[in-house]
């Protein structure tokens, strides 16, 4: 998931990946765990507090970007239906 995220940032470059380090609480991403992939097998986290960055991944394997597309075609698409909500 963290390369998915860097990836639907929204520019043209190679995005950035970060390993980091809660410095408060966080939660499972409802977003993503309870709609989609129960278990939270992405790693996908939220939280309101700040994150400490530990050090950038240099290497890691972007997603096709033909995948890329049918994501951001796909995003596009809930925000044209008013789907694109992110819980709180």
């Amino acid at each position: 998931m963290r390369r998915l995220a860097s990836a639907l940032a929204g520019d043209d470059e190679r995005g950035h990946v970060y390993v980091v380090e809660p410095l408060g609480p966080f939660e499972d991403d409802p977003n993503v765990t309870d709609k989609k992939l129960p278990g939270n097998p992405t790693e996908s986290y939220r939280s309101r507090h700040p994150l400490r960055v530990v050090r950038e991944l240099e290497q890691w394997t972007p997603h096709p970007p033909e995948d890329v597309r049918r994501m951001l075609d796909g995003l596009a698409s809930l925000r044209e239906r008013g789907l694109d909500v992110i819980e709180d």
